[in-house]
């Protein structure tokens, strides 16, 4: 199992899925919804798979930056960026 510093990566990953379930009720409530695909430690990069309502959404990438991004790295400071993936 890869390791940065004392925190695995299943730990990592498994409070990056804390933190989603914590937000993903915003995105809910407009008929939206957010699911964790991956993490990649080396680059500290947190994939993200937007569905629902905000998968086609013109404000997604707003949403995203503003909204998701800043949320999970307040929750998961191990994380640098969040990217979308289809």
């Amino acid at each position: 199992m890869a390791e940065q510093g004392s925190l695995s990566l299943a730990d990592i990953e498994a409070r990056i899925r804390a933190a989603i379930v914590e937000i993903r009720h915003y995105l809910q409530q407009d008929g939206g919804d957010l699911e964790f695909v991956r993490f990649e430690l080396e680059t500290r990069t947190c994939e993200v798979r937007m569905i629902g309502s905000c998968e086609h959404c013109a404000l997604a990438p707003l949403t995203l930056r503003a909204g998701v991004e800043k949320a999970l790295i307040y929750r998961v400071p191990e994380i640098r960026r969040v990217e979308r993936v289809k």
